[in-house]
């Protein structure tokens, strides 16, 4: 392990130099790694194991046609190495659980008669495991439990390991039956792609994931774009002054350089009026809106989140309102002016 000092904190953290692939595929040489579900995390961590040399097959219900037939499209072969979910945890020894929340309270039953003793049980998400009490995944004691959750959608997991660089992940053994099981979960870590990989334990990966996700990752971004998009909007300013400035300088210019360097070497290299107004305002917006995050948090902690989550993605119609919902929000003003942004880059020309 290296040990890096995280703002005066140090961690520990496995990096490739410490964990190589080709240790990573010595360990998992006698596996066979069964990826169930092909939506958003499987085909990202499943091509990028086949790319590495490491054994994989999808386990996918045929009455998702669009997700099975994106597997054959990538290469996935029917009867080979693309089954239904029964068949493909029976064949793996490492069965990864990576269909949606709500899925696998449905589909469980079916991967647990189907494990063995000394397989493994994946997550790349510690929610079915911490709230058990609402998903029904109560794994048996004889397998392995082990999480490797990827920084990034499933998308970001493929286009890094294209571009030659890793996504973060963090890692934790919830069980360990085996003896083995943090070696395999380190060693799937390194497979799927990681660029460096941070333990953490399955309860702090899902308050912390479910968190971020509606906080500043999405839930926040959005609303407060949106607040900023409106006012600029009800004060006369064009769609395309208003989202230039709320959106597509943020996207295109200066997120990028807190990515290279940071937020105050953003700042520094933004005029001094940018400066002066980011660094007075930044404190007001924290203010208001740590409220909002703490009931964030205990919303989360309570299981509140996982209730609203479950009930949701259960009903029959749920997709029939999520597209309601999403269509909202791609025909408003604001991301419709940014269809017509998106155009005009030199590149779409």
């Amino acid at each position: 392990m290296a040990k890096i000092n995280f703002g005066g904190v140090v961690e520990d953290v496995i990096t490739v130099q410490e964990f190589s692939l080709d240790k990573a595929r010595e360990i998992l040489k006698n596996e066979v790694i069964a990826v169930i579900g092909y939506g958003v995390q499987g085909p990202g961590q499943s091509m990028n194991m086949r790319d590495n040399g490491i054994n994989v097959i999808i386990g996918q219900s045929k009455e998702f046609k669009e997700d099975w037939d994106r597997a054959v499209k990538d290469g996935w072969v029917p009867g080979k190495t693309l089954f239904e979910i029964e068949e493909a945890t029976k064949k793996g020894t490492i069965i990864q659980m990576l269909v949606t929340d709500a899925a696998q309270k449905t589909i469980w039953p079916t991967i647990k008669k189907c494990m063995n003793p000394g397989d493994a049980l994946y997550f790349s998400h510690g929610f079915s495991i911490v709230y058990k009490d609402q998903t029904g995944v109560i794994p048996p004691k004889d397998v392995d439990v082990i999480l490797v959750a990827p920084k990034g959608s499933g998308t970001s997991v493929r286009r890094n390991f294209i571009a030659g660089a890793g996504i973060n992940s963090s890692y934790a053994v919830f069980q360990d039956a085996t003896g083995r099981a943090e070696e395999r979960t380190l060693a799937v870590g390194i497979a799927i792609g990681s660029g460096y990989l941070f333990p953490t334990t399955f309860e702090n990966e899902v308050h912390s994931d479910l968190v971020g996700e509606r906080g500043v990752l999405m839930g926040c971004l959005a609303g407060v774009m949106e607040a900023q998009y409106n006012v600029l909007r009800k004060n006369g300013h064009s769609p395309s002054e208003a989202f230039n400035e709320t959106v597509e300088e943020l996207t295109q210019s200066l997120i990028r350089l807190v990515d290279e360097n940071g937020m105050d070497w953003m700042y520094a290299n933004c005029s001094a009026t940018a400066q002066r107004g980011a660094l007075d305002w930044r404190h007001k917006f924290r203010d208001a809106v740590a409220p909002v995050f703490e009931d964030l948090y205990k919303s989360v902690l309570t299981g509140k989140e996982t209730e609203i989550v479950m009930k949701a993605n259960s009903a029959p119609d749920y997709k029939v309102k999520l597209r309601k919902e999403l269509d909202e929000i791609k025909n408003s003003e604001m991301w419709s002016a940014g269809a017509a942004v998106r155009k005009l880059r030199p590149a779409n020309r």
